[in-house]
């Protein structure tokens, strides 16, 4: 992947990198009216657009130059990308906020992050240390996901999400740590670019399993209700019997 990027983001095609980076924003935010509003007012933007300025001067081995360019658009965006991150095209921070990727990170194109998300590491061995998002993964607001794994094509990260294992292309993962709940049946990204925001229906596999037990709790407490009601009838018969035992003895 680093190749390919590396070929992405040749001198040529700067410009239409970031004329894509702008464009795919109106496609994926409904609040977004028109492309001087997002170039001026997107934080998000503004953190891609500094990336990719400082990820050339990385690549060139301008490494000062670039970590310094770095900070500065971490100062003015609140964005912290590493300048040796590999980004692919139409990449997309929503409302930019607190998002962190790391020097090893590679991101596919497509891909959307919201605020809060974390690209990080878990050791510090030299080499590849940070995640692999492949093209068109979305991550909710808050996620972290964390050491060299992959998350595959499509898929969809839940937010305040902590993923550790790597993500099948096209589903769902959610939780702490991150569970597979649902494969995502085409909800993702559609034809004309836009990205299904239908986060309110991500499962909750921990509520899941509290609705089966509350159930299976319901279930035998009326069991045991019936059971107790057939013993004390038959006490009640018993009783019976032995009055009439006693009457007629007597």
């Amino acid at each position: 992947m680093p190749a390919a990027h590396a070929e992405r983001e040749r001198p040529a095609g700067l410009l239409r990198l970031w004329r894509d980076d702008i464009a795919c924003v109106k496609a994926r935010d409904p609040a977004a009216r028109n492309a001087f509003e997002i170039l001026l007012t997107y934080p998000g933007v503004h953190a891609i657009i500094w990336h990719r300025l400082a990820h050339r001067l990385w690549r060139n081995g301008f490494k000062f130059p670039a970590r310094f360019l770095s900070w500065v658009a971490r100062l003015l965006t609140n964005v912290d990308i590493h300048p040796g991150a590999a980004i692919g095209q139409k990449f997309f921070i929503d409302h930019g906020a607190g998002v962190v990727i790391g020097e090893t990170a590679e991101v596919g194109d497509g891909v959307t992050l919201y605020h809060g998300v974390t690209l990080g590491g878990v050791s510090w061995t030299p080499g590849k240390r940070h995640p692999t998002l492949e093209d068109g993964v979305l991550v909710g607001a808050g996620a972290k996901i964390l050491g060299p794994i992959k998350v595959g094509a499509g898929a969809r990260i839940g937010a305040n999400s902590v993923v550790v294992e790597e993500v099948p292309p096209g589903v769902t993962a959610v939780g702490i740590p991150a569970r597979i709940v649902r494969a995502l049946n085409n909800r993702g990204a559609v034809g004309s670019g836009r990205v299904n925001l239908d986060h309110h229906l991500i499962p909750d596999p921990v509520g899941e399993v509290l609705s089966m037990l509350l159930d299976r709790v319901e279930f035998l407490e009326t069991r045991l209700n019936h059971m107790q009601g057939r013993v004390r009838n038959q006490q009640d018969t018993q009783q019976e019997q032995e009055r009439f035992d006693d009457e007629r003895a007597g």
